[in-house]
């Protein structure tokens, strides 16, 4: 498995993209200079920053008719990376 799992394509990224920040689900064990060179590989842009977080997992439960469901949702490693002036990551090329 690669460093890059998935783009994250929310609303707030979306706002981000046109200050030419991109954010990703990346691999835990991967670090900023890692994510760097695979965004870079990938993508054919220029990466001048990148932030990371670990988002925790979130606790849910249900109600069903015999009993309460608990569990958790995984917990993920996001990364915030910027890129140059006049590049551009288009998500959406191959759809």
């Amino acid at each position: 498995m690669g460093v890059l799992i998935k783009p994250l394509v929310t609303e707030k990224f979306s706002s981000m993209n046109e200050h030419g920040k991109y954010g990703f689900i990346v691999d835990k064990a991967a670090n900023k200079v890692q994510i760097k060179q695979e965004v870079e590989k990938m993508y054919g842009v220029t990466v001048e920053s990148v932030n990371t977080m670990i988002q925790p997992g979130k606790t849910k439960s249900r109600f069903t008719k015999s009993r309460i469901i608990e569990g958790s949702t995984p917990s993920y490693k996001k990364a915030v990376v910027k890129i140059a002036d006049g590049d551009i990551i288009d998500f959406y090329s191959g759809i």
